[in-house]
């Protein structure tokens, strides 16, 4: 069957043989058949920009007589991804090369700009790669750089599979590629639950296999101040919630390095001035007194649910700003990407309200709103995070902006979130927030279609693959002002007992919204690739749920040899 992606012939295999390599899926009852064209063992996820592939084989032996080779040397980006395919594409023990075939015996990674083997990944990097395999023993993969040569050696791994009787097989195939969005993320929570470095690890293994690139780390909140600080050592002494669940510095430092291997950025937020509760058990001064009941409530009284006695950071003290650059002069050092999230959203005004200090401060400087209030404190926030010896670039959540608030619009990318689906909103669309927020002018990523935590019985993979980011407006220059967007996974009633199965293959489908081809849309079709992706997690060891009744071949999650 010759199928065409973006115009260019594909080949597709019509006769083929459950295995190893590949998902099985069937339907919820027999009245009931499936729709879309059923994917050929081997078939990439996301789905390649050009992708033409054949009915001949070939074979491969990645146990004992295949080699990873490349033009650059003393690359640990390279040196890295080479153990970890070199593990991956071995799908079975058993599995032998299929003695009839010509083998593929190595594969050639040409990449011509050797930056990456000493920098960091960034919003910029060309991701784009080319990958040959028509009848040489040795298969080539092309890319600028090494994070596109880290996209091409994962294409490569899916493309190798198993026949009934456990041969390695692998068709002839000619691959372009190249993202849609530069910014392809996922975010965590770590403040909510704590998650083992082992666990983060993981969830960066898995983000590798789907092609994501940004880490987000919500690493403190409300709940808990996990981050180790080496200016102030008390926030996690006091706010974390024991000694054990904490980030030491040698942590970070792993999850940066481990994730720069895999081609990912890691962007930390430390959200304020709203979320600050365990910032103030270390530093009470930092959080705002609430009075219960106006003047006569006296400070440190709750109105549930209002507010509580003290809590949103204090944007009338210059001990304030103070402690922020000081912390932020230390973020900037620990963690190397250009961004730095600066949170600023659910910005409750009721506390600040009830404060007489911020209302006589407030009239002395001639403020008739609150929001002037939080005007201040962005504008103090953005000039600390101009001026540190590494100045930043700022990521916030939109309400500063659904506020009319004075941002600045260079070196900030603003995160679109609220909707209807996610309870952020009663009646806005994320469509119709997104809109006006690009017609003031604004870059961003968005999320609020992507909200994994939300969780549902069914295949709602589904409701995340039809989003389509740029369908709030038909201007491709406002269209152009979103640079991508991430799969949010607020940890509420999610830790690292269930973090993979709850968000995989869900967030695979994120991310092959951001980065397939907007006319890659056909979603019965797509969940025959998704469910081979689902499989390739199981036996790379991430427990990823099942999409639809069926089985991984001969495979299953936690099956062990007799």
């Amino acid at each position: 069957m010759e199928m065409r992606i973006l115009g260019v012939p594909v080949t597709i295999l019509t006769i083929w043989s459950i295995s190893l390599s590949s998902g099985f899926i069937t339907w919820i009852a027999v009245r009931l058949p499936l729709e879309g064209e059923v994917a050929a063992p081997g078939a990439p996820w996301p789905l390649p920009q050009q992708w033409n592939t054949s009915s001949r084989q070939m074979t491969i032996d990645p146990a004992f007589n295949f080699v990873f080779a490349s033009n650059l040397t003393d690359c640990d980006v390279l040196d890295g991804a080479f153990e970890r395919y070199g593990r991956w594409i071995q799908l079975d023990s058993a599995a032998r090369p299929h003695d009839n075939l010509t083998r593929v015996e190595r594969i050639d990674v040409r990449v011509a700009n050797a930056a990456g083997c000493t920098a960091f990944p960034s919003i910029d990097d060309d991701e784009s790669y080319s990958l040959t395999i028509t009848g040489s023993s040795t298969a080539v993969l092309n890319s600028p750089t090494v994070w596109g040569a880290l996209r091409g050696l994962e294409t490569f791994s899916q493309l190798i599979y198993l026949s009934d009787d456990k041969k390695y097989l692998i068709n002839f195939t000619s691959i372009v590629d190249f993202p849609r969005f530069s910014y392809r993320g996922l975010m965590i929570d770590t403040a909510r639950h704590y998650y083992p470095l082992n666990t983060i690890i993981r969830i960066l293994d898995a983000m590798s296999w789907d092609k994501l690139n940004v880490l987000r780390w919500h690493i403190v909140d409300d709940q808990s101040f996990p981050y180790e600080s080496t200016t102030y050592p008390n926030l996690s002494f006091h706010g974390a919630y024991s000694a054990y669940h904490v980030y030491s510095q040698e942590n970070v430092t792993r999850v940066i390095a481990e994730a720069r291997l895999r081609g990912i950025r890691v962007i930390p937020e430390f959200d304020a001035p709203g979320h600050t509760w365990s910032w103030g058990k270390a530093f009470p001064v930092l959080l705002t007194p609430c009075w219960g009941n106006g003047t006569q409530g006296g400070p440190h009284v709750p109105n549930y649910p209002k507010h509580g006695p003290q809590e949103i950071l204090n944007p009338i003290l210059e001990s304030t700003y103070a402690f922020m650059e000081g912390l932020y002069e230390e973020i900037v050092q620990k963690f190397p990407d250009d961004y730095v999230h600066l949170g600023m959203e659910e910005v409750y005004y009721a506390c600040w309200e009830s404060n007489p200090n911020i209302s006589q401060w407030m009239a002395a400087n001639n403020l008739t709103h609150i929001k002037q209030v939080e005007a201040y404190y962005i504008m103090r926030l953005f000039n600390i995070t101009s001026r540190l010896q590494r100045p930043i670039k700022r990521i916030i959540w939109q309400e500063p902006v659904d506020n009319n608030l004075a941002v600045p619009k260079v070196d900030t990318l603003v995160e679109m979130w609220k909707d209807v689906t996610n309870g952020a909103s009663a009646n806005t669309t994320w469509q119709e927030y997104t809109l006006a927020t690009a017609q003031k002018g604004y870059n961003m990523i968005l999320s609020a279609p992507w909200y994994l935590n939300f969780i549902s019985y069914g295949q709602d993979w589904k409701n995340y693959y039809q989003v389509e980011p740029t369908n709030f407006t038909a201007n491709v220059t406002l269209q152009a002002l979103l640079k991508g967007g991430e799969a949010c996974v607020w940890s509420e009633y999610i830790d690292s007992s269930n973090f993979l199965s709850v968000v995989w293959p869900r967030a695979s489908a994120v991310a092959e919204r951001l980065w397939s081809s907007r006319a890659v849309t056909d979603v019965n079709t797509a969940q025959y690739r998704l469910d081979q992706q689902r499989c390739r997690m199981i036996r790379r060891g991430v427990p990823a749920k099942p999409i639809l009744n069926g089985y991984c071949g001969d495979y299953e999650w936690d099956v062990r040899p007799e």
